[in-house]
């Protein structure tokens, strides 16, 4: 699937949205690091560097909301596809 760059932000906002679903954080931190998914004192926490790109962002929260197992919730086939693709090339 090919994302044109306008679309990282909207979907930037819907991955968002679904790790809020979740019952996990995201977090944006400034640091030597890529980011991804942890458990924090009991608490769901992703956190993705706010240097690095847009697009790069996405993939790092794709690959932790796989990890966080969306395999059995319902997502519009858009939002499933995009996760699929950015978390392998991750």
């Amino acid at each position: 699937m090919k994302i044109k760059e306008k679309e990282f932000e909207d979907t930037l906002q819907d991955l968002k949205a679904l790790a809020a679903q979740l019952g996990a954080k995201v977090r944006f931190e400034k640091g030597d690091f890529k980011g991804g998914y942890c458990i924090l004192k009991e608490s769901k926490v992703i956190v993705i560097n706010k240097m690095t790109n847009l697009q790069r962002k996405v993939m790092i929260l794709s690959a932790a909301l796989k990890e966080l197992g969306v395999d059995k919730i319902y997502l519009t086939p858009k939002i499933r596809e995009i996760i699929d693709e950015m978390a392998e090339i991750n």
